[in-house]
């Protein structure tokens, strides 16, 4: 009995070295060096900023980061500010991209052309920064090789549209054309942008 007891412990602990060592050397791998893919980092880390349709249907997602801040608070202030400021980024372009095919669509050559572009453009830029009041911070990651700590802010293309129904700066035909085409541009930058960062 006191043989089978002693066998017994000695194959535990043999076991126990077996998983230490495991333990250790996964660790090991984790270093400054490692790629986040295989750190199980969320999907929208690897995707970054940029215009997306998903199950919460089309919308802009700005992604900041911030590291090396010893004090936690200021480390998450610090990377959701910095994904606001992405997010805005994105829809700067997206409202660009927007203003260009509305003008686009008047009538060439028409005596009003540039004062209505100055006014689009004026409208724009209200309703940009309404919309981005309505950002939300979804979601944080944090790098657990070095530290570094990922916000995700979030507009989904309804608010955008809501904020320019919302305004008095722009006249009705305006706000009709938002509204048929908020959708369709959105689908177009989402497409350029998957094929310049390699997505399709």
């Amino acid at each position: 009995m006191g043989k089978a007891l002693r066998l017994i412990m000695a194959l535990l602990a043999v076991s126990g070295l077996l998983t230490g060592c495991g333990s250790t050397k996964g660790a090991e791998k984790v270093t400054e060096t490692t790629p986040i893919q295989d750190l199980k980092a969320p999907k929208w880390v690897i995707k970054g900023s940029g215009a997306f349709s998903g199950q919460h249907g089309k919308v802009f997602y700005g992604v900041g980061s911030a590291a090396e801040m010893k004090n936690p608070s200021m480390l998450r202030i610090a990377s959701e500010d910095r994904a606001i400021a992405a997010l805005a980024k994105e829809i700067k372009v997206y409202t660009a991209s927007l203003q260009k095919d509305y003008m686009e669509s008047m009538t060439a050559g028409s005596a009003n052309a540039t004062s209505d572009s100055q006014l689009v453009e004026s409208a724009i830029k209200t309703v940009t920064a309404m919309t981005l009041r309505g950002a939300q911070i979804v979601d944080h990651w944090q790098n657990p090789a070095t530290g570094e700590l990922l916000s995700l802010a979030r507009v989904d293309i309804e608010l955008f549209k809501n904020s320019f129904d919302q305004t008095n700066e722009i006249d009705q035909n305006v706000k009709e054309y938002i509204r048929k085409n908020a959708e369709r541009l959105h689908e177009q930058l989402e497409q350029e942008e998957a094929k310049a960062k390699g997505r399709q």
